[in-house]
């Protein structure tokens, strides 16, 4: 039987705080497999780390930094001197395999020898049957697609590791250490559902337009032929210069871009995060020549009603779920501001009792009924898992 249970602090000393939230979450639990670590980047997480093993020695940790707190049963962990929230999972007839690879030069061969080694770690040769994902912002989808060229498309979840100002502090871990760049797993067999709900939960708008030209994978230059700054400042009947530089992030929370999948089945949001002098836009996940993007709406409260809409569609596909797995993009958490109580409580009423982490990244991962794996922003990645 699958059993989790969570633990935070908010203890100036990272090491003490370690050892806080790994002694709580550990309680009452045994076989414990894997316990995700979510920290404030301003922690010293060498320390903080030391702590958890004092509590938890040779369990597996996985994790990375949070943009300005986390959630659990109870509540919005966040402080100014830094935060933890922790989830472990226990389960005698789970497999876990835990592997992190800084980069070197490449990410998509950084991501195969993560999958290589995370196999290893479960003393296995084939595929799991899902896995966790994290990294820094910029390369995601090319760590994925070193992973999935390593043991094939496989279901995934995960976020990227997020700080408090998009200053560049965040960070990855595992029990093995921290690290900046690179890519860290975990990968999971066993024979119990895993179940991921992967949406931006954002309405669909008439406005829409062909990527006609880019500057790398996420400078969007022109849609249409048209300076893609203009035609997103006439979309929403602003100034183009009202949206340079950051503005554009802010204005875009509530109204950002979608691009859909073959299928229709999932709309993956596209953070526009920059608007730059030349009207170009520099946007948070890939872009491709050729394909639409179409504006995308939705108000605060609905940004904070489809977290627990969200958590209940997620269960309507389970049997007895064991334990959540949240994650929350940062930016829709800035959106909502002072209101995050709301989303305590829409997701405290949703998991009814199961034990939850929520974490705050800049990137969101997992994949629709398709199987297709897929790196948004913006977006709501809640992953269960059958008791």
């Amino acid at each position: 039987m699958l059993q989790s249970n969570t633990g935070s602090s908010i203890n100036k000393c990272a090491k003490t705080a370690g050892r806080e939230a790994a002694s709580q979450a550990k309680e009452g639990l045994s076989n414990i497999k894997l316990a995700y670590a979510y920290a404030s980047c301003d922690y010293d997480l060498d320390a903080m780390l030391a702590g958890i093993a004092d509590a938890m020695p040779g369990i597996p940790i996985i994790g990375n930094t949070s943009f300005t707190g986390v959630i659990t049963p109870e509540g919005f962990i966040t402080g100014e001197d830094g935060f933890l929230g922790m989830m472990a999972v226990a389960d005698e007839e789970l497999t876990v395999g835990v592997a992190a690879v800084e980069k070197a030069a490449c990410a998509v061969e950084a991501g195969a020898h993560a999958a290589k080694k995370a196999m290893e770690q479960a003393g296995k040769t084939e595929a799991p049957d899902y896995f966790y994902m994290a990294a820094p912002s910029g390369e995601e989808e090319l760590y994925l697609k070193g992973i999935t060229k390593a043991v094939g498309r496989i279901p995934f979840f995960g976020g990227t590791a997020a700080d408090n100002s998009i200053a560049g502090e965040w960070k990855l871990y595992t029990d093995k250490g921290v690290f900046a760049e690179g890519v860290a797993v975990a990968f999971f067999y066993t024979k119990k559902k895993m179940v991921n709900k992967l949406t931006g939960a954002y309405h669909e708008t008439s406005d829409a337009g062909i990527i006609t030209k880019l500057n790398g994978p996420r400078t969007l230059v022109e849609i249409d032929g048209k300076p893609a700054l203009k035609v997103y400042a006439d979309w929403r009947g602003m100034e183009a210069g009202s949206l340079y530089g950051g503005n554009l992030l802010a204005e875009s929370i509530t109204s950002p871009l979608g691009i859909k999948d073959r299928l229709g089945d999932l709309v993956a949001i596209r953070h526009p995060m920059n608007g730059n002098d030349d009207f170009s836009m520099a946007i948070g996940n890939n872009l491709a020549v050729g394909t639409a993007v179409i504006r995308m709406e939705a108000s605060v409260d609905e940004l904070i009603s489809s977290t627990g809409t969200t958590l209940q569609e997620l269960t309507s596909q389970m049997n007895v779920p064991g334990a959540y797995h949240l994650v929350h993009c940062g930016g829709r958490l800035a959106g909502i501001g002072g209101r995050v109580e709301e989303v305590v409580q829409e997701i405290k009423e949703a998991a009814g009792g199961v034990p939850f982490i929520v974490e705050f990244t800049f990137g969101e991962y997992g994949f629709e009924a398709d199987g297709n794996n897929t790196c948004g922003g913006l977006m709501l990645s809640f992953t269960g898992f059958e008791k």
